[in-house]
């Protein structure tokens, strides 16, 4: 089966100009092959739309910098885009089940920004490094060993100016003989997990991050668009969010890893989270505990 594992990186300032036109280029080859898609009465094939929006591209004035980057992320891009289509497509006719996948939008500057590469763009090196091409050595912090070697890598740089490398890599399932035959959980808001052997599960508390968040956010209503102090507050906020979502996953992943090892049999009630957020006065509550999440790594473990 396969995974990703992550891994946090420092760029050097003429890395990251060099990353910052790498995602550049893929956020204008995905813009440019998702208006072409639009346009059209009949959606063109990944292949057309690479010969498009990339190779004839490169030949105007207008994209002639889209040959500074690699050709990799960039095919990669549209791939992607056709992957993002399908998804839709599948979804549409009840051959997808889940989530409510919408129809490709359009990327943005401000967002968190990407761009994947296969094995013919990077390379490892003995010393730990990552060499990406057009870009140089990276250096991740290696937290953890890749269990094996990575079919690809996606680069990553979010919403709060963090940079991160994602392996994709083959992984084998350990099995582990669980003590207990099995345990029910009552999910909820003040008590995170109430386990049917008597056991609580208390969830970290957000209060004191959430208020910072309020706060700023009011902030940020209240100045002028495109203006350089607002930019920093969004960057502010984006962090907060961050340390809300790091601290939250943590002890999701250590919760789902410990009842998972423990028992065989897990059994979870069905909460409707996308009905319940409609409440108003519990919906901010209910989107910090992050259940969905709680039980999608548990079905995962």
């Amino acid at each position: 089966m396969k995974a990703r594992y992550r891994y946090r990186i420092y760029p050097t300032d003429q890395q990251q100009q060099s990353l910052a036109q790498l995602f550049g280029c893929v956020r204008v080859v995905w813009n440019d092959a998702l208006a072409l898609c639009k346009q059209s009465e009949k959606k063109p094939k990944s292949a057309e739309l690479q010969k498009i929006v990339i190779t004839q591209a490169k030949k105007t004035e207008e994209r002639a910098w889209l040959d500074n980057v690699s050709c990799v992320p960039l095919q990669q891009s549209v791939a992607d885009l056709e992957i993002a289509f399908k998804n839709f497509f599948d979804y549409c006719k009840g051959k997808r089940k889940g989530r409510k996948v919408g129809y490709p939008k359009f990327k943005k500057r401000t967002s968190s920004q990407s761009a994947r590469l296969t094995r013919r763009g990077f390379s490892r090196s003995d010393d730990g490094g990552v060499y990406l091409a057009k870009i140089g050595i990276l250096n991740p912090i290696w937290s953890r060993e890749l269990p094996s070697e990575p079919s690809s890598v996606t680069v990553i740089k979010d919403c709060a100016n963090r940079y991160f490398l994602s392996f994709v890599v083959e992984v084998q399932p350990i099995q582990i003989e669980a003590k207990n035959p099995g345990i029910g959980i009552d999910l909820g808001i003040k008590t995170f997990a109430v386990m049917s052997n008597g056991e609580k599960a208390e969830s970290p508390s957000y209060k004191k991050l959430d208020q910072k968040v309020r706060k700023l956010q009011r902030k940020l209503a209240r100045q002028p668009h495109d203006s350089k102090r607002r930019n920093v507050t969004r960057i502010r906020i984006a962090k907060l969010h961050n340390r809300i979502a790091d601290t939250r996953k943590d002890f999701l992943h250590k919760l789902s890893t410990k009842i998972v090892n423990e028992n065989q049999v897990i059994v979870l009630e069905n909460l409707n989270v996308s009905g319940m957020v409609k409440n108003r006065k519990l919906s901010r509550a209910i989107s910090q505990q992050g259940w969905y999440e709680f039980r999608t790594f548990c079905e995962a473990k």
